[in-house]
């Protein structure tokens, strides 16, 4: 990354977590890196922070409980909110709706009164305790943000801006877009591919010769799990890997009952994600509702087609029958897409180089460009 000739501005980034599992925390970690490599020092409150000691950022933990939500959110809020005060510098970017103190950026990954709160598993304790921490973090946006009503809110794709603009209109005018970015290096096809996926095929015990769509995220309910199993039942020629957490019993018996258990592959929670991509000959993710969708623009990066329905983020990235396919929730329509894409290599291959060469776009490098120039905006106002 290139040596902004900007001057240093002094940044501190707040948020409950920064480090390489997770699609915000992910981004949060580039863009404190790319701050860094930039010249502006950062000081970082959260409750965890995992970058390199060579960043040189100072970080201020936040002790205590990341689960249940019930808890850690309040208690992260309060406790956040004292060390904020001592140790703020700068610039101060909030993560959502998470202190108490004025800041003067507030980054919104996900809007709670638009995106659903899915418990992790079926039962009605697990559902009660969601709609509990679904009201909890409504409440939280609508006082807070209404607080910072002066910050500048920055909504992680358009439709994230669109959605600010629309549910809290007093904030219309400070309201912008700065899309997330993806590590279109890392997630980069390179070298053989063909050995790429024979050797993450063996990690993961996938059969090499079959056909796996990759599914990469939590919140299964929500991310749309179910019609991803159901679809395998109508293109039994796919296998399905996926990659994260939730209540595996519960999905591994619905495809058991659809008779292609064997055709799912369970990868855990990945600190290298490429892993999930490498294995894949396509990626499925017919999600309900995102704000950006990280996990599908490093699949579009790392050369796989797209089949994503048309959420936040993904409707500036997917374009229907040129890099992949948009989708809906339901089995009958995704597995059609499976089957031609089943049957058609050249497709897969058409549409893949598509995807990539759509992901460059969204650097992380230019992700950092425009918080910067957001920074600069800001120090203007103040002078």
């Amino acid at each position: 990354m290139s040596t902004s000739p900007r001057p240093a501005r002094e940044v501190t980034i707040v948020a409950h977590d920064i480090g390489s599992v997770g699609g915000m925390e992910r981004v949060l970690g580039e863009l404190i890196l790319g701050l860094r490599e930039r010249g502006h020092p950062v000081t970082v409150v959260a409750r965890t922070c995992r970058l390199p000691a060579s960043a040189g950022v100072k970080f201020h933990r936040v002790p205590g409980p990341a689960r249940p939500v019930l808890l850690a959110y309040p208690w992260f809020m309060l406790l956040g909110s004292l060390i904020l005060a001592r140790r703020r510098r700068g610039v101060v970017q909030v993560t959502g709706a998470i202190v108490l103190n004025h800041v003067d950026v507030v980054s919104v990954h996900y809007l709670h009164c638009v995106g659903p709160v899915t418990p992790s598993r079926a039962s009605l304790l697990y559902r009660v305790h969601a709609w509990l921490v679904s009201a909890l973090l409504r409440l939280g946006e609508r006082v807070l943000f209404a607080r910072d009503r002066d910050a500048v809110f920055v909504g992680v794709s358009d439709g994230v801006a669109d959605e600010l603009r629309e549910y809290y209109p007093r904030l219309r005018a400070r309201v912008r877009a700065i899309h997330n970015g993806v590590d279109v290096e890392t997630f980069a096809p390179q070298g053989d591919r063909a050995a790429q996926r024979r050797v993450a095929r063996e990690r993961f015990d996938v059969p090499a010769e079959r056909l796996v769509a990759a599914f990469v995220g939590s919140e299964w309910e929500r991310k749309g799990l179910e019609p991803a199993i159901r679809a395998l039942s109508l293109a039994r020629e796919w296998d399905l890997a996926v990659a994260g957490e939730g209540d595996r019993a519960h999905y591994q018996a619905l495809a058991d009952s659809l008779g292609v258990g064997g055709s799912l592959h369970w990868l855990g929670v990945l600190d290298d994600v490429h892993e999930a991509y490498a294995l894949a000959d396509a990626f499925l993710l017919p999600t309900s509702y995102e704000t950006f969708s990280l996990v599908t623009f490093e699949a579009a990066a790392s050369g796989l087609p797209l089949l994503v329905t048309p959420v936040n983020g993904v409707r500036e990235l997917l374009r229907d029958g040129e890099n992949g396919f948009t989708i809906s929730r339901e089995a009958e329509p995704i597995a059609a897409h499976l089957r031609g894409l089943g049957a058609d290599a050249s497709l897969r291959e058409r549409l893949g180089a598509c995807a990539r060469e759509s992901a460059l776009a969204f650097s992380w490098e230019a992700m950092v460009a425009k918080h910067e120039e957001l920074y600069e905006q800001l120090a203007s106002e103040v002078r």
